[in-house]
């Protein structure tokens, strides 16, 4: 079985080949990416590896050579499902990604990589024990890893890279500088967000906020974000080379000297 959208010219196109196309298919029905197929702005399409096998049981695994436990998806249903879509009419975006545990660790930077690839891209889901290592080997293009954990199949990870992808596509949100506000966008945590009312409890929006200042809010905001990476993600500001003068200055001006001073910025 495979499942798709219509496949309306210039919609970003991204194959998935799993052993459970209804869990990539349900989700991918809904909320953003739900809506994104619907206005043709991106063509999701689910493969059933098992319809790729040749016998009763529809078996896609196997025991591992060397022995050990649990079992190891076969190579000839995977290279048989992907080689069929290749051969169809419309051919196979690439590159062909195999989620692993063991994958290059996909982040924002992958992510607007990964947008950027002109004929969309691919999904292998891994399940069981691990995928034969010739698929990694002579069929995928690379590997991705969402995270240093263990998940009982690729198909949630697969669904993290296809979200994260999809809001940078143009059109996909309702404002498109929201992706280029949101965490890791520009290295940093995201600022605190507040709506109505602004007094809820006796919790007070803060009044930068309310005070239609547009240059006090921005840069409010720009400190704010400042702030929340250095106490809860230091290492992306070690990553970028530490704060720059100007942002030192602007989190001395916003009252923030014992977190500049706790993290050697005196």
């Amino acid at each position: 079985m495979s499942t798709s959208a219509p496949d309306p010219a210039g919609a970003f196109r991204v194959d998935v080949f799993t052993l459970f196309p209804e869990v990539v298919d349900h989700y991918g029905s809904a909320s953003i990416l739900g809506r994104a197929r619907g206005t043709g702005r991106l063509d999701l399409r689910a493969h059933d590896i098992r319809d790729a096998t040749h016998d009763v049981h529809r078996t896609v695994d196997d025991a591992p050579f060397g022995g050990g436990a649990g079992m190891v998806l076969a190579p000839e249903p995977v290279f048989e499902a992907v080689e069929s879509v290749a051969a169809g009419p419309g051919g196979l975006p690439r590159p062909l990604l195999l989620l692993s545990a063991s994958g290059r660790r996909f982040d924002q930077g992958v992510a607007r990589e990964l947008a950027g690839s002109p004929g969309g891209l691919s999904l292998l889901c891994g399940r069981y024990e691990g995928v034969d290592q010739r698929v990694a080997d002579h069929l995928c293009d690379g590997e991705l890893s969402i995270g240093d954990f263990v998940l009982a199949g690729g198909e949630l990870a697969a669904l993290v890279v296809v979200e994260a992808v999809a809001r940078l596509l143009p059109g996909v949100l309702g404002n498109d500088q929201s992706a280029d506000e949101e965490s890791f966008a520009s290295g940093l945590l995201e600022y605190p967000q507040f709506t109505r009312p602004a007094e809820f409890r006796g919790l007070a929006v803060p009044e930068v906020l309310r005070s239609g200042d547009h240059g006090r809010v921005e840069a409010w905001r720009r400190a704010q974000s400042l702030v929340r990476t250095l106490q809860r993600r230091p290492d992306l500001l070690v990553g970028r080379g530490g704060l720059t003068d100007e942002e030192v200055a602007l989190l001395r001006a916003h009252g923030e000297v014992r977190l500049l001073r706790e993290h050697g910025y005196d």
